[in-house]
């Protein structure tokens, strides 16, 4: 016999090694990105439908070494009530007052001017988030 082998028709005996472990590669990354996209969607959903307040800052100003004030319009469904988590840092960034204050407004908009006590001259405030009670 021989010593030179005879290679085999390409294709004749099924696909190979090769082509069977990319199919299963491109199945497998695609079941992986629809699970993805609607676990997304799903987050994205619960965020807008379950999230019935909400608040922008309109604007701080610092008004002594000890104190901030911060404008806020708050939306939120009628009769709901919720707290509003408020920040102040100092220049170096370092946190100089933080506060939860309530929302107990039966309206459905809110127009408010919080007061932040702080510990060191402030120079930002920023709105942390809103939540429902």
């Amino acid at each position: 016999m021989s010593a030179v082998r005879e290679q085999l028709p390409e294709g004749r005996y099924g696909r190979s090694a090769d082509e069977r472990a990319d199919r299963k590669l491109k199945i497998t990354g695609a079941v992986l990105g629809v699970l993805f996209l609607g676990m997304m969607g799903w987050f994205g959903w619960h965020y807008v439908v379950d999230n019935k307040i909400s608040a922008e800052m309109i604007k701080f100003e610092v008004v002594s070494d000890a104190e901030v004030q911060v404008h806020l319009e708050i939306r939120k469904d009628a009769g709901v009530k919720g707290v509003c988590t408020l920040r102040s840092r100092s220049e170096d960034g370092a946190e100089v007052a933080r506060k939860d204050v309530r929302v107990d407004d039966p309206g459905t908009r809110v127009d408010r001017v919080f007061s932040l006590r702080t510990t060191a001259r402030a120079t930002s405030a920023e709105l942390i988030g809103c939540t429902a009670r």
